[in-house]
């Protein structure tokens, strides 16, 4: 099987069974995808991403190391499993670097000849980070709150089909650099205060070329290949549904799909060959930014999951906005989305609260909503419908099979599972790979 493009594949069969797991945030992201890929990646021959770029954040606790990956997919902490990163990723070549030296030296095994990049993603450049901000700065107190990491302006020069490459840069060289001198000198003329070293800049990109060589590759006949001959494949979602450039809160998203739409637009993949589409869901709700959060407690509880979550942004380090369940997003999500079954995370953070609210309907200009408004000014006006269920107030950190939960914990599961008509597979209660319930 040929990952360099430099080999012909092998002729697919024409019966491709379905053998490709997609992994999804439920909610605004947070809620613990990582974990859930890198179960799966014990198993999985390959892990991708789909979409987004470095600002999403994923956490992986393995015997006591904790990972914290924003561009390399979860699965990379397996040394037994190839990761690639798809065309629908955007690449920051200096970060790229950073995280895999970062990890290894935190015990990450070499990721050379196991990680690999579509020669079709699209860079993301040092002014595409300072327009970001820039950005920000000119909306006011309109800012949506974006991570800076240039993110947005990276996906707006692919679509106005401007952006460049890393086919690009491992191509012809003084191609590259006419493109990369084209896209500077048009962001310099459209933002006045950014100034880029243009000829500093394509020297240091001469450099990258050397360097990513070995990690760029046509993915996309790699997958293909790889699908036909029966290889399981995990796909990790990054950022979440209600971030979702399309289906999101929007303005208040990110500027990819990162519904499972975007998992075949992004590597290239037909929808016939995904298995299983799994939905990640925090026991409660948390957001990182601006933008509406109907059931955002503003009391000394949002304090208490805060504090007992951890709740502070890996990639942002901001403390994430926290609330109750949302049943109204979820069904939404699972409308979208199709999930087979779902995980349910941090459980064990709900451990000590008498009584747990669970939002299950919107009311806006006297009328009851089942879904989410299209319009964030409309989704900032509606009042939640709670219904309440007990508590247990007893550490679930231990427990390892559903029957040995609390009753009010194990009832808490399948409400959810009743709100939203969708089973849960497994039950986080501990942030190590080990604290996962798998209950069918």
């Amino acid at each position: 099987m040929s990952v360099n493009g430099h080999s012909h594949p092998k002729k697919a069969r024409k019966d491709m069974s379905p053998n490709v797991i997609v992994v999804l945030g439920a909610q605004w992201g947070d809620e613990g995808k990582g974990k859930v890929v890198d179960m799966l990646a014990c198993t999985a021959d390959i892990v991708c991403r789909c979409q987004g770029g470095n600002n999403a954040g994923h956490t992986v606790v393995v015997n006591g190391n904790e990972y914290d990956l924003h561009i390399l997919p979860s699965g990379v902490v397996n040394k037994n499993c190839t990761s690639v990163i798809g065309n629908g990723v955007v690449i920051n070549l200096p970060q790229f670097f950073e995280e895999v030296k970062k990890n290894e030296e935190k015990g990450l095994a070499d990721v050379k000849g196991r990680v690999f990049i579509s020669n079709r993603a699209h860079i993301v450049f040092d002014f595409h980070q300072a327009v970001d901000g820039l950005q920000e700065i000119a909306k006011g107190k309109k800012s949506i709150g974006t991570t800076k990491k240039g993110i947005g302006p990276t996906y707006s020069s692919k679509a106005s089909r401007s952006g460049v490459r890393l086919a690009d840069l491992l191509g012809d060289f003084s191609l590259f650099e006419e493109k990369f001198r084209q896209l500077s000198k048009s962001y310099m003329h459209q933002h006045p205060d950014l100034e880029v070293n243009i000829d500093e800049e394509v020297k240091k990109y001469k450099d990258y070329a050397e360097r990513m060589a070995p990690f760029v590759a046509d993915t996309v006949s790699y997958l293909h290949e790889a699908i036909a001959a029966g290889k399981k494949i995990v796909v990790e979602g990054a950022n979440a549904a209600l971030l979702d450039i399309d289906f999101g809160t929007y303005p208040y998203v990110t500027s990819s799909n990162c519904t499972v739409g975007g998992a075949c637009t992004g590597l290239g993949i037909p929808p016939t060959t995904i298995k299983e589409i799994y939905g990640v869901v925090k026991a409660y709700c948390t957001r990182v930014g601006d933008g509406p959060f109907p059931t955002e407690l503003y009391d000394g509880l949002g304090e208490i999951l805060q504090t007992r979550g951890a709740e502070i942004g890996v990639t942002t380090k901001r403390k994430r906005r926290c609330g109750w369940l949302d049943a109204v997003l979820l069904r939404y999500s699972h409308m979208i989305n199709g999930y087979t079954a779902i995980a349910i995370t941090k459980l064990d953070i709900l451990d000590t609260f008498d009584e747990i609210k669970i939002g299950v309907a919107y009311h806006l200009n006297g009328k009851r909503l089942l879904t989410p408004p299209a319009c964030s000014s409309e989704m900032e006006k509606v009042e939640v419908e709670y219904i309440t269920v007990p508590g247990w107030k007893t550490c679930t950190e231990q427990v390892r099979k559903f029957g040995e939960l609390p009753q009010n914990a194990r009832n808490y599961i399948t409400t959810i599972e009743e709100l939203v008509d969708v089973k849960v597979k497994w039950i986080g209660v501990g942030k190590d790979r080990s604290s996962m319930i798998e209950v069918f």
